[in-house]
């Protein structure tokens, strides 16, 4: 696994994309502070650049790095949740402007992997991750239905097996200022 983190960072150091498990789904990753970097990823899945992308986290203390102001509710629901779950936060910071959405909205996920920790943990910083497959089509359950035009256009393709074996997106829940909580996706 180490052999591993280390060649991702290596690519993602140079701006470039690399095929990854996440604790959901196989995903795109790049780094989140190179906006050079995002363009890619908006690229290759064919996805206007208006449709924010998730971006990842090692921990807690990274969360609050890149976010002007946790909600406490979002430490709560962090705690609570079942499965993976991506908190949309307001006024995010130290991240690509071409990542944040027009609302100055990032959706932000603490990784609960173990191998996406290590990874993001070594690189420092964020990383973007978006499902592994064209916009409009199904995503991929398993890295053998990753389309072929994903797997070629990515620089650098993880060699783990694929250990999760019910993924699923990620729940999805937008926290405003004002303690707002709503479910965009369950």
């Amino acid at each position: 696994m180490i052999e591993e983190i280390n060649n991702c960072i290596e690519v993602l150091k140079e701006g470039k994309l690399i095929l990854y498990p996440t604790d959901t789904v196989w995903g795109i990753g790049c780094d989140a502070t190179n906006p050079e970097a995002i363009k890619k990823v908006y690229q290759l899945k064919q996805r206007e650049d208006s449709k924010a992308l998730i971006c990842l986290v090692a921990h807690q203390a990274m969360l609050e790095r890149h976010v002007k102001e946790v909600p406490d509710v979002a430490y709560d629901i962090m705690d609570l949740a079942t499965k993976p779950t991506t908190i949309v936060y307001d006024d995010p910071v130290g991240i690509a402007p071409n990542l944040v959405a027009q609302d100055n909205t990032l959706a932000i996920r603490v990784a609960s992997d173990k191998f996406c920790q290590y990874l993001i943990n070594k690189f420092g910083k964020p990383i973007v991750s978006t499902s592994a497959n064209i916009s409009g089509l199904p995503t991929p359950k398993q890295f053998s239905d990753i389309h072929p035009e994903i797997l070629k256009g990515v620089d650098y393709v993880v060699n783990l097996p694929d250990e999760n074996k019910n993924p699923s997106p990620s729940s999805i829940i937008k926290l405003s200022s004002g303690g707002q909580v709503k479910v965009i996706r369950e």
